[in-house]
């Protein structure tokens, strides 16, 4: 078993990533591709992937599925790079696959918020405790949607958890960031998860988060790890002139649907001929012209 210390450590030392979870022509689990993306994405200077996470279309597996998943992660690339399995739902289903996450030698897990209903901050701090509890594996805890975690709590939860090794900020609230980094300093590591985590790399490597979930990578890994170099060597012109010639333009297509910030992620690599299929619902695919735009905008930078 990976020892928390270790995998924060891994962890923080680069670029991560969430791989999509690809489908078959049905939207079973396709676990011969899900295998040779695996294995394309490891060759690459990743410090971490997120199995049937956010962009892995976690919310549209079920329970057995996600175990599948993390383990076929597990046994294709575990040698090499840490895989982070999720943890979901209800406190006690999110134990449960903590566990599972463990027994499939998981490197950590990451802890998403509750599903459909609304918490408060003490509530958050026993959720997340039980969680940590449940398990030896480093867990991180996604800040998002309806646990966003105060200061105070994030502090809170670090004290009764040592192996709470890190926070996820899906929030991007500088206020909040300041508070919890000046409260709890480097005993957490911090990593960005925002959607289309590259817009807000630099002004928030500023507040202590020092990588992030690269979707990108998934379709232009050489892309995703030049602009995380040039993040973290604050090199303001060259972070500029990406976001301007690719991210940007890409931000104009994913935004105009609901759910594609997962969609245009199967869809670009679709655009460098690799084949990501198709989302399952509720989320949909992009148009045929929404590819083809994507496709010319992908030449730019593969």
């Amino acid at each position: 078993m990976t020892h928390p210390a270790s995998l924060a450590d891994r962890l923080a030392s680069g670029l991560l990533s969430f791989p999509v979870t690809h489908f078959d022509a049905d939207l079973r689990f396709d676990e011969a591709r899900y295998r040779e993306h695996l294995s394309w994405q490891a060759g690459f200077d990743v410090a971490g992937l997120f199995a049937a996470g956010g962009t892995g279309e976690g919310f549209s597996l079920s329970p057995a599925e996600v175990d599948r998943v993390v383990r076929v992660a597990v046994d294709e690339v575990g040698g090499r790079v840490p895989v982070v399995a999720p943890a979901t739902g209800a406190t006690v289903v999110s134990a449960a696959q903590a566990r599972a996450a463990e027994d499939a030698g998981a490197a950590g897990v990451l802890l998403f918020p509750p599903y459909l209903t609304e918490t408060d901050q003490r509530g958050l701090v026993e959720h997340v405790s039980a969680v940590c509890r449940a398990t030896g594996l480093g867990v991180i805890v996604y800040s998002r949607a309806n646990a966003v975690l105060t200061d105070a709590t994030v502090a809170e939860l670090a004290d009764r958890n040592p192996n709470l090794i890190g926070l996820k900020d899906g929030i991007g609230d500088i206020e909040r960031m300041t508070r919890t980094y000046a409260r709890v300093g480097d005993r957490l590591i911090y990593i960005g998860g925002l959607p289309t985590a590259e817009t807000f790399a630099l002004p928030l490597l500023q507040l202590g988060v020092t990588t992030y979930s690269s979707a990108l990578f998934n379709f232009v890994p050489e892309f995703a790890l030049r602009f995380y170099a040039a993040v973290r060597a604050l090199d303001r012109a060259a972070v500029y002139r990406m976001l301007a010639d690719f991210v940007l333009p890409y931000l104009d297509l994913r935004d105009r649907a609901r759910g594609y910030a997962v969609s245009i992620v199967k869809a670009g690599l679709t655009a460098v001929g690799r084949d990501g299929g198709r989302v399952r619902p509720p989320l949909s695919d992009l148009t045929e012209d929404e590819l083809a735009r994507l496709t010319d905008l992908v030449r730019r930078v593969a």
